[in-house]
């Protein structure tokens, strides 16, 4: 029987989390999503099914944690604000160099330096692009709904393992604070550690003997060792843009016109849509559920045929780079963004498509 519940998307994250086994919640509180930690404290999952909850005394001390659970082969995850997602760009380069499986969630707000605690979507270059140093990816889901909210943690969780490598649900502010009504998953037991072992053979808790332990590091004092390892992660990045890119296609088919939008701000467009539709504009919407590995071949596949694409971002303009790349001079690209905290209305959005692209 299906068990369904109102709830925030930072509430339904911690639900989440706590039904798909997860082995380890380590934090600290910012706002907008500090519901996070708070649902976890509140249902004390350590009583029931194991769950370490603990509040660390940093964001660089909780993301160092993630690195140790992680090295175990247990399933832990982080959670944080952009502020707070920026102390943590040191550990989430380490664990992606060495490898390592973990769900990270980055509820996002306004910015840069500690901006406001309205929503924001400018944390894109930092989420897609890398925020730390090094050529690594984050594999990157970005939720447009409390239901995705809650159904990304168990998604996260399997592709981070899958490819052994980090998995970051990237929010924002509406989604995280805003209600819905939310299925919850079913309980699924967290993992014995004889199971982890035998999943996670590479682990510090799968030795080989009783004297030889595995040991995690992303450390290499060669110059042949470390190339061979970022040929290694590039291969691995190359597949997973092959298998794992998701997107929603709304009303494309026909479309002249297509906005390309994620997370709220595709809920914004989606309703911009349905008023172009209703004046005699055939107007898509793309929403790209994976931000990385990014729906490059739809957008290139849409190009040859629309007029004209609107990219729509709680930003100054960040994912529109990738779409500009993708279409590649064929059609135009306009771009639409707010950066204050303030959110578009979707007549706004109607107006500004009319006035940019449309009537261009």
């Amino acid at each position: 029987m299906e068990e369904v519940k109102l709830m925030k998307g930072n509430e339904a994250i911690a639900h989440a989390a706590i039904r798909y086994g997860c082995d380890g919640y380590f934090g600290y509180p910012i706002t907008p999503q500090s519901e996070v930690m708070e649902t976890l404290m509140d249902e004390a999952p350590w009583n029931t099914t194991g769950m370490v909850v603990l509040q660390a005394e940093s964001e660089v001390a909780a993301i160092n944690m993630v690195y140790g659970g992680a090295g175990c082969g247990k399933r832990v995850m982080t959670s944080s604000s952009s502020p707070g997602m920026s102390l943590k760009q040191e550990g989430i380069s380490y664990l992606a160099g060495a490898e390592l499986p973990c769900l990270l969630v980055n509820v996002m707000r306004g910015g840069p330096g500690l901006g406001t605690i309205q929503p924001s979507q400018a944390d894109y270059f930092q989420s897609v692009k890398g925020g730390g140093h090094g050529d690594y990816k984050l594999i990157t889901l970005a939720p447009s709904s409390v239901q995705e909210m809650a159904d990304f943690v168990g998604k996260a969780f399997e592709l981070a393992f899958k490819y052994r490598n980090p998995a970051l649900i990237l929010s924002d502010g509406i989604i995280g604070q805003m209600m819905e009504k939310v299925i919850l998953p079913p309980f699924q037991p967290r993992r014995t550690n004889e199971e982890v072992r035998k999943e996670c053979p590479w682990g510090t808790m799968g030795k080989t003997d009783d004297r030889t332990y595995n040991v995690i590091t992303s450390l290499a004092l060669e110059a042949d060792v470390m190339e061979a390892t970022n040929r290694r992660l590039q291969a691995k990045y190359r597949q997973i843009e092959e298998n794992e890119t998701l997107f929603e296609a709304i009303n494309c088919d026909d479309a002249d016109y297509v906005y390309v939008a994620f997370g709220s701000s595709a809920r914004l467009c989606g309703d911009a849509m349905e008023m172009a539709r209703r004046n005699g504009v055939k107007v898509g919407v793309l929403r790209p559920i994976t931000l990385w590995p990014f729906p490059t071949k739809e957008i290139e596949r849409l190009a040859k045929r629309v007029k004209g694409f609107m990219v729509v971002e709680l930003s100054a303009g960040q994912m529109v780079e990738d779409v500009r790349l993708a279409v590649n001079g064929c059609v135009p690209v306009e771009f639409h963004g707010r950066t204050g905290g303030s959110v578009p209305s979707s007549e706004e959005i109607w107006d500004v498509t009319q006035q940019k692209l449309i009537k261009k």
